[in-house]
């Protein structure tokens, strides 16, 4: 199929959508809500839409990702009145988050009614859903009039979109339209919470962190043993990127992970911070010498704070932070005092490393703490595990 291409130009520009950008909204929401799939904005990563409630719909989305399908849709609302339809009912927790974090990067997990198809709940007796903020987001899920489902828009396993063009390049003549309303602010998935039960589970970590999570619930929020380890093969995940390798890019990948934080809520000498941070530099600069092969390419993903310290002292440095030569590329994510600009970062720039066709992945770690949480649950998955502690 050709997949139809609605740029929302003024969208892009201003923040706000204009009659022309609204007339492509309402050609792509027709498409959604006549059963086609439909690639969208959101403020954490892009989606895949299809109608919720179509079985058909929800069946193309996992052949056009070649996803799993027993691995949960998120199933993507404009407004509180669109839920009670899709649930037994909506717990009291579920009510006290959504008034302080919807519409935002927040999933929660309910029991589903009979009218959600378990062709959208991969076969479970609950549902997923969320309130995007992006405003196209919003306008396109109002105008399609039915509850849209909405994975990440990449084949599955693949780092995750945060532009139309990273769509285009996994799913293009696989799906009907994409809507490309510029790159995504935040960059990683939303957070999933479980409110099913008696008690609250964390299930995925997001920009919404934990200790927002409790202090906005004001009691204690389990974590679920599958952000710990690997989950079992034969347990049914509740939500996406629980139980397979997810937003991986096509090299192996390694993290060099400190262990300064752990315990401690924040190291206020310089010296010490200078010297932790060298070990990680250190060990990633042994790893490189280790891997180093004629005709083989090494990516490393740094920070801000040690971009420097791969460099000779006194070499002149790329104001780009991106510097690449046939042998090694190297690039910082962001900085550590800015861990939106590393959640941000993350995907383009493992898809970068697939562009430049890099052999072998090296990652600085980043502190697990608040949406440090989140950056390193993707960075783990991506690497499948593979951490190295210094």
């Amino acid at each position: 199929m050709d997949t139809e291409f609605f740029e929302l130009s003024d969208y892009k520009k201003t923040g706000e959508i204009s009659l022309s950008d609204e007339e492509k909204l309402i050609k792509a929401a027709t498409i959604l809500r006549e059963g086609g799939l439909v690639a969208f904005p959101t403020e954490t990563v892009y989606g895949l839409g299809g109608n919720a409630l179509l079985k058909e719909a929800s069946r193309n989305i996992y052949a056009a990702k070649g996803r799993p399908s027993d691995n949960p849709l998120i199933v993507h609302v404009a407004d509180m009145e669109s839920i009670e339809p899709l649930v037994k009912e909506i717990p009291r927790q579920a009510r006290v988050l959504a008034k302080r974090f919807w519409p935002g990067p927040l999933t929660m997990i309910m029991e589903k009614s009979p009218k959600v198809p378990y062709e959208t709940t991969g076969g479970l007796e609950t549902v997923a859903i969320r309130m995007p903020s992006d405003k196209a987001a919003l306008e396109f899920i109002r105008l399609a009039g039915v509850p849209v489902a909405g994975p990440s828009a990449n084949t599955s396993g693949r780092p995750s979109p945060t532009t139309a063009l990273h769509v285009k390049e996994d799913l293009n003549g696989r799906i009907d339209a994409i809507i490309d309303g510029g790159a995504t602010g935040i960059g990683v998935e939303s957070t999933i919470v479980d409110v099913s039960g008696d008690e609250p589970v964390l299930l995925r970590p997001g920009a919404i962190t934990l200790e927002m999570l409790e202090a906005c619930l004001k009691e204690d929020v389990d974590i679920d043993p599958a952000l710990e380890k690997p989950m079992d093969s034969s347990v049914h995940p509740k939500a996406p990127g629980m139980k397979y390798r997810h937003y991986a890019p096509k090299a192996p990948m390694v993290i060099v992970q400190g262990d300064f934080y752990e315990g401690c809520d924040g190291i206020e000498d310089g010296m010490k911070i200078y010297e932790e941070l060298m070990k990680i530099v250190n060990a990633v600069k042994a790893l490189v010498n280790e891997n180093a092969a004629p005709g083989k390419r090494i990516g490393i993903i740094c920070s801000d704070e040690t971009w420097e310290y791969y460099f000779e002292k006194g070499a002149k440095l790329p104001k780009e932070k991106v510097y690449k030569t046939e042998a090694i590329d190297i690039r910082s994510i962001g900085s550590r005092k800015d861990e939106k600009s590393i959640a941000h970062n993350l995907y383009a720039v493992l898809r970068s490393f697939d562009d430049e066709n890099i052999d072998y992945i090296i990652a600085e770690g980043v502190d697990p703490r608040k949406l440090g949480y989140a950056i390193m649950n993707r960075m783990q998955k991506a690497a499948a595990q593979h951490i190295i502690r210094v």
